[in-house]
């Protein structure tokens, strides 16, 4: 249960995105197309699940075990920059076709704060190695929704009849504004479920 809990909880109500304002800039970038959006999505889902694993360990059993806690965001970003390029170099040798498919995406998440941001968050809420990963590919859900959801919207600009003012990025973030607004109606819904199922 309390899995199920972590799941919904960082899908909707502590959305990446959308709550806790992480991943901005390939909220905002990758979001014109659609399909652009859930090529990232998959690419994200993809690292931000093996990064949290790799940086688990390394908190784990390298900075907590000699006493290196200081160094654990300088750590954890070199890290994700090398697993990223190491994923690169493997899928462009193993896997020619899902390279492809990633194409660009995969060197933009190196700069994702939402990796390393979900990272350092799961040694906060000292999580064990199977709730991290959970909380990892959730995430990965939520800010593929949000990202999916926000493309859907900026496609529907286009043919809206947008004062002049209002045109290009002000109308972007007026609408990323609102998603985040509808998203926060999920909020306590965590709350609830501990309250249902007795984990509160």
């Amino acid at each position: 249960m309390e899995y199920i809990l972590i799941f919904i909880s960082a899908i909707f109500v502590n959305n990446i995105v959308l709550s806790q304002f992480l991943g901005i800039c390939p909220f905002l970038g990758v979001s014109k197309k659609i399909d652009t959006s859930l090529g990232m999505s998959a690419a994200v889902a993809f690292v931000l699940t093996l990064a949290t694993i790799v940086t688990w360990l390394v908190q784990k059993f390298v900075l907590d075990a000699f006493g290196l806690q200081y160094l654990q965001t300088i750590a954890f970003i070199l890290v994700i920059a090398s697993l990223v390029q190491m994923v690169e170099i493997v899928l462009k040798k193993v896997s020619p076709a899902l390279y492809q498919a990633l194409g660009i995406f995969l060197p933009l998440i190196t700069t994702n704060c939402a990796v390393l941001g979900v990272a350092i968050l799961v040694i906060q809420k000292d999580f064990n190695l199977l709730q991290s990963v959970v909380y990892a590919f959730s995430t990965a859900i939520g800010f593929g929704l949000a990202l999916t959801v926000f493309a859907g919207m900026r496609e529907q600009l286009e043919f809206a009849k947008i004062p002049k003012g209002m045109q290009g990025m002000a109308i972007v973030l007026v609408s990323a504004g609102l998603l985040s607004l509808a998203f926060m109606g999920f909020s306590g819904v965590d709350g609830g479920l501990k309250v249902l199922f007795g984990l509160d």
